[in-house]
Formats: C-alpha cells, sequence, structure tokens
C-alpha cells in the first residue's frame, strides 16, 4: 500500500480558477465514463474517454508542477530551504511516474 503523505502547508494557486474549471471538466468526463459503463458502451470507446481523462489530469498535474515550481521552490531557494524543497518536489515526480 502506499504512503499518503500529507502537509499543513498552504499556498495560493496562481491559476486557481483555471485549474478548478479543469477539474470540474474532468469530473464531468469520468460521470460519462461511468454512464458508459452502466449503459454497456463498446469498450473501446470507453477506453477512449479514459484516455482523454488521463491526458487532462496529466496537464493538472503539469501546470500545478510548474507553478509550485515557479513560486514555492523558487521562494525556498531563495530563504536557503531550496535543498528540502527539491527533494520533496523530486519525491513527488518520482510518484507521479510510477
Amino acid at each position: 500500500m502506499e504512503e499518503q503523505v500529507h502537509s499543513d502547508k498552504r499556498t495560493v494557486q496562481p491559476n486557481k480558477q483555471q485549474m478548478l474549471n479543469r477539474l470540474k471538466r474532468i469530473e464531468g468526463q469520468v460521470r460519462g465514463v461511468h454512464n458508459m459503463v452502466e449503459n454497456d458502451r463498446y469498450c473501446v470507446d470507453i477506453l477512449n474517454q479514459i484516455a482523454a481523462i488521463q491526458s487532462a489530469v496529466d496537464k493538472v498535474s503539469i501546470n500545478l508542477m510548474e507553478d509550485h515550481t515557479h513560486h514555492c521552490v523558487s521562494n525556498a531557494i531563495k530563504s536557503g530551504e531550496g535543498e528540502e524543497s527539491i527533494n520533496e518536489l523530486m519525491d513527488v515526480v518520482k510518484r507521479m511516474i510510477k
């Protein structure tokens, strides 16, 4: 079982509304796949929708990682806490590409 790491750190997301809009779209796509399965739709059609969802989630992840790097990691480096912040980011990257 994969260990979940939770942090009490908080940050203002610079592209919060854009991210929320994308996540709402993804949520709708997931509900659509649920309906497709319920309605016995063709497997390949369902798989194509799942691929689109995975791509959309990847885009949200990349955008969030980019914002985190440009803001949180950059600020940590400037304040002398760069090594910890870089290690934290690399741990997340490693989990994402498993």
